[in-house]
């Protein structure tokens, strides 16, 4: 009777590790996922910068764009953030 119960218990335990490994290689998915999303949107907040640098401002890179004005400055904001970001980075290790 107990090494059917323990049988029972084994395949409980395996089904759970396998559930929890399945769990965590989905996080893993969202997670790459997650970065190579923000990479993009980096990679586009730099692109409308540009744009509105070559457009003239902020009205004329939205037509241009086809692209809502609300969408341009919050690449715009993007993008100063990741350029601040940035420069503390390389101006933590100047100090050391």
């Amino acid at each position: 009777m107990f090494v059917q119960s323990a049988e029972k218990a084994l395949s409980r335990k395996q089904r759970l590790q396998e559930k929890q490994r399945r769990q965590l290689a989905v996080v893993d998915t969202v997670d790459k996922a997650e970065a190579k999303v923000r990479k993009a949107e980096v990679e586009l907040a730099v692109a409308v910068t540009e744009a509105v640098q070559v457009f003239g401002d902020e009205q004329s890179a939205s037509e241009g764009l086809d692209m809502p004005v609300e969408a341009i400055r919050r690449f715009l904001g993007m993008a100063r953030d990741e350029a601040a970001g940035a420069d503390q980075v390389s101006g933590a290790g100047e100090g050391s």
